[in-house]
Formats: structure tokens, sequence, C-alpha cells
């Protein structure tokens, strides 16, 4: 299995861009690690970064966005127009703390909340919880804020906070070990990176951040020429998912429902209106994140109610 560290070389700091060389190829359906770093001096104790994280943060400056993201992986035979198919193998928590901020003018509560603040939090990773320091213990559950091809070559460079048609800062929580995510492919080798690592989070990521922290992730990847989509799709161990994507949760609530309802038409054979009733009775629309410009909506249906 091939490996990918991060390292001043295989790491872009806040930003997507599909001129961005790859760092290691691999061939289609080939298993491969990527490891992550997440926290700048700004929110944590540079104290305690391992030495390749504090490398990075003293040697290289964010460029839009603040997310350090490891990547890219080429994947031998992919074409704009295919199918990224990306097997969540595993996930590893490879510190024992995170970070969480409050940034001043940004957040779902910006007039209530208007200064800066970063708490450090410890991570129990034999227990699986995060002892708050208020009192309440939370169970984790970690999965990749970002998970990314590249974007379409007319948009250049473009931040890392803003989720769009080819994944990025997604932040949805759903996206466990045992799910598969489906990106649309804009690059030749589809480019995907990941990081923005996440123990645990709550739908809506309301106050800006998670409980960010460092993530190693195990990654099967896998070119698909017979499936052709617009925006990420995913389906995690329990549930059939699709995203939407908007400034306007409406529309994001729009976007997702359009293509869970397409979906179910193409797996089923139901007509649009029977897929629209069904989605009435039996899909569940969750906010995403309401901090990272476009807004998220996924929608969620049961895989047991359909196989």
């Amino acid at each position: 299995m091939k490996t990918l560290a991060p390292s001043l070389e295989n790491v872009h700091w806040g930003y997507f861009d599909a001129a961005l060389p790859p760092r290691i190829e691999i061939e289609s359906g080939e298993t491969i690690e990527i490891d992550t770093v997440s926290g700048s001096p700004e929110v944590a104790d540079v104290a305690r970064f391992r030495p390749v994280h504090r490398e990075i943060v003293t040697k290289l400056k964010p460029i839009l966005g603040a997310h350090i993201l490891t990547g890219p992986v080429s994947v031998r035979g992919a074409q704009p127009g295919d199918t990224l198919e990306v097997r969540i193998e595993a996930i590893e928590l490879t510190e024992d703390w995170g970070w969480n901020v409050i940034r001043p003018l940004r957040g779902t509560l910006p007039e209530d909340f208007p200064k800066f603040e970063a708490r450090t939090l410890p991570i129990d990773r034999k227990s699986m919880r995060a002892k708050l320091p208020w009192g309440p213990s939370v169970p984790l559950q970690p999965f990749f804020g970002i998970m990314g091809t590249a974007p379409r070559p007319e948009y250049g460079r473009v931040s890392s906070i803003e989720p769009r048609e080819f994944g990025g800062n997604m932040d949805c929580k759903e996206f466990v070990p045992g799910t598969t995510l489906f990106l649309p492919v804009f690059v030749p080798g589809a480019n995907f990176s990941a990081g923005d690592g996440h123990a645990v989070q709550g739908d809506g990521e309301v106050c800006l951040t998670a409980l960010e922290t460092c993530l190693k992730g195990r990654f099967t990847l896998i070119a698909r020429k017979d499936l052709h989509l617009a925006m990420p799709r995913a389906i995690t161990p329990t549930h059939y998912i699709t995203l939407g994507l908007d400034v306007d949760l409406d529309d994001a609530a729009k976007q997702a429902l359009r293509d869970m309802i397409a979906w179910l038409v193409a797996m089923k054979g139901w007509t649009k209106s029977e897929a629209y009733v069904f989605c009435s009775l039996a899909c569940d629309l969750h906010v995403t994140q309401l901090v990272d410009g476009n807004k998220g909506i996924h929608a969620m249906v049961r895989r047991e109610l359909i196989q």
C-alpha cells in the first residue's frame, strides 16, 4: 500500500487548484494511506505539533483558506467527465488534542459572538471521548471535513473554505469508515486531496469549527467510467446521501432533494412523483454546515428501505 505523508512538498494550504501537480500516482482500485495535519500557531500551541506539522506552519503560509490538505493523488486512467469512487476504508486519530475557534464575523451567530476565541481540547483515543472543561464528555466520530478532486480548470485557484461540485469542505459527519463517496472528475487523474480532520462535529458546525484535529485515512480510489455526476453523492454503512451546496439554504435543500429523486428513479425505476412522495415519507434533510459560504444540506435515505 502506498502512503502520502504531510510535508512541505505534499501539502497545499488553503486552496484547490486544477494546475496543482499530483504528489503521487496510483492505479485505479489501489489503496493509499493519507496522513494529514490540522492547526496553525493562531489556533493551537505549536509545542504540541509533531515536527513535520511544526515545519509546515513555520515555513509555509496559508493561501485563501485555512485548511492544510495532503495531496493531490492522481488516479491513473481517470479523465474529466468520469467519477472518482472514494472508499473510506479506515480513519485514525493521530493526536491526543484538538482545537476549536470562534472568529469575528464568522459562524452562525456572529452578532452574538464578536470576539476571537481559541480552545485546545483533550482527546482520549482509548475511550473515544472528548471531555470539555465545563463538564460534558462528548463521544467522538472522526471524519475528514475535506475530501475533494481538483476543481474545474477555468476556476483557477479557489479557496478551501467553500465546498463545491468537486467536494472539498463538505463537513459531512456521516462520511465515516465504510462510506463510499462519489466525486466528479474535472482533470486527468482526478487529483484527490484530503484534510480538515474532525474528531467530532454536530450538524451545522455552528460556531465555525468542529473539534479539529489530525487524522490519517486509508482510501481506495477507483476511476468510474460508467458513472457521470454533477455533484457529490455517498453511500454510508446505513444511508444513501446526496448533497446540496449553495449560499441559500433553501436552494441547497432543493439541490440535494432533486439529486436524491433522480438517484431513486435511476435505482428503482420509479416515476419522479413516486420518488418525491417517498422522500416526503422517508428522506431526512440535514443541515450539513452553515458556516462555509456555500451552506450545505445532505439528504439521507436509509438503505434498508430500498434494498
